[in-house]
């Protein structure tokens, strides 16, 4: 490539790290407004959680066909495909006026977002070699990936309360077609390149299948019940669909998962730490916002402004993080960012029923905070080293869908703990304030729990992974030659 091949390619970084981050943050954007959603579309107690479910269980589930997508037909065409999508839902979700099609759009948003993401990232792999340069893009990335969950309340708490809960949908649609334009101009096409390009239709159908019906079953098991012949006949079924999926993966010409992928120690335990990750990390942003709201009232905005504490802590340690995983390796510090945030959860569980943000929350946001940074990324890096070019959608899908999975996990169990927590200190004649505090306390321990399981998991990660070289086809890298021109 010639000398403003590195010029290009942060540009065209820039774009796709924009689209990742928009992805990100509606992940939880519209979850301080769902009060407001509510009562504006009439939604049922039992139906507004499905504003949220629905983007969820389309993202997670199709995460890892999104990213083999993209390796096979090209990896800026499905970006594009998956751009356009998310920002013609988002369109939708804003002029949404009736529940139904709100968590239609949604669920569309979701699938738009699963095509983006393992897209993007794999773009962002091929374009930067294993080395310092990949990982300082990675460290930005992950930084925006820590970080867009909390930046996600803020947002939504401002724009809910000065211009119309609408407002956290049309947000992404000029943010979207700016990045449309743009990156048909200044990012690189790359696909794997072959004379018989083969698909595993059976493998897609049961990976996807299992883990829709996975993510559906965990997210509404503390609405039905754990013990319910529902759940358990559900997550019978997802667990016998991701069998099929691992025996069809083993036989088929062309998986769709190759399994000589989790044979790597570095891939295979990012992938486990993710899980983790999400399960801890992603349930604490959603208990602790309840606790913020329904025990010390605080206002949708005014949450949103608290989770700044995490946020910006975990932006200014995403250099120093990167420079760490370069140093030293990603094990090293993948564990103590897990350390990190399993002490800031359990710090949290001190909050009381008349608890103040500096007294109670300032420091388990700080702390989890700085964890994530010391998180995210040395995965983000982990989670690619050494996987082939023609893999790299994959890889990037299955990081992101441990991650999503590990979330709906992480929730679901966390808000069922508090749940049944809150039910029993009520039924002792405690107050409301003080039942709902003593089950979110309870849900702070299993988020402490989680991510403290990860700590061995780094522990075994080796502290330093050798470069592995990229193969690219002669067509690859003129294309790559021609994008940067």
């Amino acid at each position: 490539m010639n000398t403003t091949t590195p010029i290009h390619r942060w540009r065209a970084f820039a774009v796709l790290a924009v689209a990742f981050f928009m992805t990100i943050v509606d992940l939880t954007i519209v979850n301080v407004a769902l009060p407001t959603i509510g009562r504006d579309l009439r939604f049922s107690p039992s139906g507004l959680q499905w504003v949220v479910t629905a983007y969820g269980l389309a993202f997670g589930g199709l995460l890892l066909l999104g990213g083999r997508s993209a390796d096979l037909l090209g990896r800026r065409r499905i970006f594009l495909l998956g751009l356009a999508v998310f920002t013609g839902a988002s369109l939708a979700c804003g002029l949404a006026r009736s529940d139904t099609v709100l968590i239609v759009m949604r669920g569309v948003q979701g699938t738009g977002a699963a095509i983006v993401l393992p897209a993007a990232l794999s773009i962002v792999m091929t374009m930067f070699p294993e080395g310092a340069d990949r990982n300082k893009a990675l460290g930005i990335w992950g930084g925006l990936g820590a970080g867009g969950a909390t930046v996600g309340l803020l947002t939504g708490g401002l724009l809910t309360r000065y211009a119309g809960w609408e407002y956290i949908f049309f947000l992404n649609v000029p943010v979207g077609l700016a990045a449309l334009a743009l990156a048909p101009r200044i990012v690189p096409e790359s696909r794997l390149r072959t004379d018989h390009r083969r698909y595993d239709p059976l493998g897609a159908l049961t990976v996807t299948g299992g883990l829709l019906l996975l993510v559906y079953t965990i997210s509404t098991a503390p609405q039905d019940g754990w013990a319910t012949p529902k759940t358990i006949g559900s997550l019978v079924a997802s667990g016998v669909l991701l069998a099929s999926f691992v025996l069809v993966e083993a036989r088929a010409q062309a998986p769709l998962l190759p399994l000589r992928l989790l044979r790597s120690r570095p891939v295979a335990g990012a992938n486990i730490v993710g899980l983790l990750l999400g399960g801890g990390f992603f349930a604490f942003i959603f208990i602790g916002t309840l606790y913020m709201q329904q025990v010390l009232h605080y206002s949708a905005l005014m949450a949103g402004v608290a989770w700044l504490a995490a946020s910006l802590t975990s932006v200014a340690l995403a250099g120093p993080s990167q420079l760490l995983v370069t140093r030293i390796g990603a094990g090293p510090v993948m564990t103590a960012g897990m350390t990190l945030i399993a002490g800031g959860t359990a710090w949290a569980t001190a909050a009381g029923v008349h608890g103040s943000f500096w007294a109670d929350l300032a420091g388990p946001f700080f702390v989890a905070g700085a964890g994530t940074a010391f998180t995210f990324i040395p995965i983000s890096i982990a989670g690619l080293t050494g996987v082939a070019e023609r893999d790299a959608g994959l890889a990037s899908g299955l990081l992101n869908t441990t991650q999503q999975l590990g979330g709906a996990i992480g929730v679901a169990i966390a808000s069922t703990v508090a749940a049944s927590r809150t039910a029993t200190l009520a039924a002792t004649g405690q107050s409301g304030a003080a039942a709902l505090t003593g089950g979110f306390r309870a849900a702070f321990w299993v988020c402490t729990v989680i991510a403290a399981l990860a700590v061995p998991v780094g522990l075994v990660i080796p502290r330093r992974t050798k470069a592995q070289p990229q193969p690219v086809t002669p067509t690859d890298t003129a294309a790559l030659d021609a994008a940067a021109r």
